[in-house]
């Protein structure tokens, strides 16, 4: 049966449009005003926001499986939890062993999801290792789909040399494809926390300082100079400072295309969670960690004037009564990450939309339209047009409420936005064309399906 969406306010490329959209086969089949409702299921979406489904640009689910490490949310659970949020797509980062090929990390991430997901996947590819063996890989990956990559210069097991990453930035953007990193200086992370555990600096408030502002912008600047050499435009994920947001504005000045992700956390929270009593600050150990509140302003700023491109999550969750007690004599060993993807699009509204830093396109933009150009699913994901695959939310913008861990379908034990009363909420998804959630609930499950992705569709 077909599905017509009745009376909403859709947010189109070219802005809000009241009109009426028609669902037939898994398509977006009609978009107009006063459309036959004759032999259709009628959704009736007045007063409401229409969205093309929401992408998240960076999760981590069932990661260090089988470790004293494991994320809280496999792909089932964590999967669940993005669509009864409005979340349509996810983007996972696939991580081969050392010694192991990317073919490897790519099988088992499809054995983990396929079959499990309740919405739509794909995978970013790290990059641990790189030698011949490695870079043969790379056409393989793209015949596959995969045709976004990550590298760290922090972490140890996971930094790469500079020459490194100058040689994967080239080979990836060879292939059509675009280079994500995680942009903090690792040295510096280790000598810093070697001088706090050698102070006796051990509770999780030492995290934001082994981890400070100049590390990222230090780790930016250098990331966009390997780009700029290298010629290929390339994405920070998870930006969270003024300072690395001015080291990518000043290469964006001097003519240089690239790509700038940050996520909610760094909007919406500042480093005072690290003074909490007790144990509680580790709930927001992750990395980069939250920043002051000049630097939350930077980034609203900036996502304002759309210097920066997408917003992902990061979701990276570690339950606290358990996961995060590794880390109780040493804030160093606390597993880094929070949920969140679950809250991604109200949290994004409510202090974005209602706060009056962003309208409703420059939402649907970082979090649909911008995540599927950058990695190429436009316009098969990421708008509402006729063709395109029928992920679609329903927003309500008139729905208060408030997060609660009690309440989340995520599978951790408590979420870093406790009692944040929101200003709007995902109330229907349509997966595929099926009808995912209904009023907030999640009615349909395991409709996720592999997203294959072609090159980057850069428009900087």
């Amino acid at each position: 049966m077909s599905i017509l969406i009745q009376n909403g306010t859709l947010v189109l490329p070219n802005g809000p449009t009241a009109a009426d959209l028609r669902v037939e086969d898994g398509k977006i089949a009609a978009i107009g005003p006063g459309l036959s409702a004759e032999g259709c299921q009628v959704i009736d979406a007045r007063g409401k926001l229409v969205f093309p489904g929401f992408i998240d640009t960076h999760t981590h689910f069932e990661m260090n499986k089988g470790t004293d490490r494991e994320t809280a949310d496999d792909w089932t659970t964590g999967t669940r939890a993005a669509l009864a949020g409005g979340t349509t797509c996810v983007l996972d980062f696939a991580e081969p062993d050392h010694g192991c090929s990317l073919q490897s990390a790519l099988d088992a991430w499809h054995s983990r999801a396929d079959g499990h997901a309740s919405c739509n996947y794909s995978f970013h590819m790290t990059i641990v290792d790189w030698d011949q063996r490695i870079r043969d890989e790379l056409p393989r990956m793209t015949e596959q789909g995969i045709t976004s990559y990550k590298v760290y210069l922090a972490y140890d097991g996971m930094r790469i040399p500079d020459g490194t990453a100058y040689e994967i930035i080239k080979a990836v953007g060879k292939e059509g494809g675009i280079v994500g990193c995680h942009c903090e200086n690792g040295d510096l992370i280790d000598e810093s926390i070697a001088e706090l555990k050698a102070a006796g600096k051990l509770s999780p408030s030492s995290h934001p300082l082994a981890h400070s502002a100049v590390i990222e912008a230090e780790a930016v600047g250098r990331w966009l100079a390997l780009a700029e050499q290298a010629g290929y435009p390339v994405n920070v994920v998870h930006l969270s400072t003024q300072r690395g947001l001015e080291q990518a504005l000043l290469a964006r000045s001097h003519g240089q295309p690239l790509y700038l992700e940050s996520c909610p956390q760094y909007f919406t929270m500042t480093d005072e969670k690290y003074q909490l009593p007790g144990f509680e600050s580790a709930k927001f150990v992750f990395s980069p960690p939250l920043r002051k509140q000049e630097d939350v302003d930077a980034l609203w700023e900036a996502l304002s004037e759309d210097e920066i491109d997408t917003i992902g999550t990061d979701h990276c969750s570690f339950d606290y009564a358990t996961t995060k007690q590794l880390g109780k004599d040493d804030f160093s060993q606390i597993p880094p990450g929070i949920p969140g993807t679950e809250h991604r699009p109200a949290i994004m509204y409510t202090f974005g939309v209602k706060g009056g830093h962003i309208d409703v396109l420059q939402m649907m933009l970082s979090m649909s339209e911008r995540p599927a150009r950058l990695f190429g699913m436009f316009p098969q994901k990421g708008t509402l047009a006729v063709g395109s695959d029928a992920d679609i939310v329903i927003f309500d913008p008139d729905h208060t409420w408030r997060i609660h861990a009690a309440d989340q379908y995520q599978n951790v034990d408590y979420t870093p936005y406790e009692d944040m009363e929101m200003a709007g909420r995902t109330d229907t998804v349509l997966l595929n064309g099926q009808i995912a959630v209904e009023g907030g609930r999640v009615v349909r499950e395991g409709l996720g399906t592999f997203v294959s992705r072609g090159p980057s569709q850069f428009w900087r």
